[in-house]
C-alpha cells in the first residue's frame, strides 16, 4: 500500500532568513470504488483506510443496509491508482443495479456527478428520537481530543479529520482524508466494525459543514455534529429536518448552536 505521506524539497523563507528543508506533504491518489466490477465512483482521497472507505461509502450512499450485505472486499493497487472491488451479496447487489448510477467526485465536492436533483436532495434519517445531550465543556473536549489523534493532519497541515466523541470515553475512532466527505465515510466504515453506542455520541469534523456531511452523518444515525468551521444554509435545514443537533464554529470554549440546542447545556443567560 502507498504511504499516505510524501516528503518534498523545498526552500522555505522565514523571518530569520531562509532554509532548504524537506516539507511532508500528504498524498492524493485517484480511488475508483467498483461494484460487480463496474466503477460507480471515482474519489480523490488519502491512500489509507480503504477497506473503511469501501464499507463507510457503501453505507452513507445508501448502497448497503448494514456491513453484512458485503459478500467481499479486494483493493487493488494500480498505477495510476486503486480499484476497490466490491462484491456485494444478491439481494443488495439486485437493488443496486437498480439504482446504478455514474459519480465522480472531486475533492472539493462529494455531489459531483450525481444524475439528478432529487438524487443530490434524497431524504435523509431522522434520529429526532435521540435521546442524548452534551455540556459545553464536551463540546470543547470533543475537538481537543480529536485534535490529539489527527496524525497526517500534524505532519502535514492538509488533511481533514473526523471522529466519533462519546461522552467520558473520548474519541471512539478517527480517520483523516483530504477529501473532507472521504474521512467521514472512512470513520463511517470504521464505526461499522465496532460496538459503539452511536445514538449517544456526536460527529466531529475539522471540515465546513455541507449538506453532503449532514446526508452522512444522518445515514450513521449520529444525533449531534461538531465541526470547527461553518455551516452552509442547506446543511442547516438539512439537519433541522434529520432532527440532528449542529454545533458549529468551535474556537475553544465558544461555539453557535444552530439547530435542536435542547441537547447542549448552555448558561442560564442567553442575550
Amino acid at each position: 500500500m502507498t504511504s499516505p505521506l510524501a516528503s518534498f524539497p523545498r526552500v522555505a523563507q522565514r523571518r530569520d532568513g531562509v532554509h532548504e528543508s524537506p516539507r511532508t506533504l500528504p498524498e492524493e491518489t485517484a480511488i475508483a470504488l467498483s461494484y460487480g466490477g463496474t466503477t460507480h465512483a471515482v474519489m480523490m482521497a488519502t491512500p489509507a483506510d480503504l477497506e473503511d472507505f469501501a464499507l463507510g461509502f457503501s453505507l452513507t450512499e445508501g448502497i448497503i443496509a448494514s456491513p453484512g450485505e458485503i459478500e467481499s472486499i479486494h483493493v487493488e493497487d494500480l498505477e495510476l491508482g486503486f480499484d476497490i472491488q466490491i462484491r456485494l451479496k444478491d439481494a443488495a447487489n439486485h437493488r443496486f443495479e437498480a439504482r446504478r448510477r455514474r459519480l465522480a467526485g472531486p475533492v472539493g465536492c462529494g455531489l459531483c456527478g450525481i444524475e439528478s436533483i432529487e438524487e443530490a436532495m434524497r431524504d435523509v434519517k431522522n434520529v429526532v428520537g435521540a435521546s442524548f445531550r452534551l455540556s459545553q465543556e464536551q463540546i470543547t473536549e470533543s475537538v481537543k481530543l480529536l485534535s490529539e489523534q489527527q496524525v497526517l493532519h500534524h505532519a502535514t497541515g492538509a488533511v481533514h479529520a473526523a471522529g466519533l466523541y462519546s461522552p467520558g470515553k473520548g474519541i471512539i475512532a478517527a480517520r483523516e482524508d483530504v477529501g473532507r466527505h472521504n474521512a467521514l465515510d472512512k470513520l463511517a466504515g470504521a464505526l461499522s466494525r465496532l460496538d459503539a453506542d452511536i445514538g449517544k455520541s456526536a460527529i466531529v469534523i475539522t471540515s465546513r459543514v455541507s449538506v453532503e456531511m449532514v446526508q452522512k452523518a444522518a445515514a450513521i444515525g449520529v444525533p449531534v455534529i461538531i465541526a470547527v468551521s461553518a455551516p452552509t444554509a442547506l446543511a442547516l435545514r438539512t439537519a433541522e429536518a434529520a432532527g440532528i443537533t449542529l454545533v458549529a464554529l468551535v474556537r475553544g470554549d465558544e461555539y453557535d448552536i444552530f439547530t435542536h440546542r435542547e441537547r447542549i447545556g448552555v448558561s442560564d443567560h442567553v442575550s
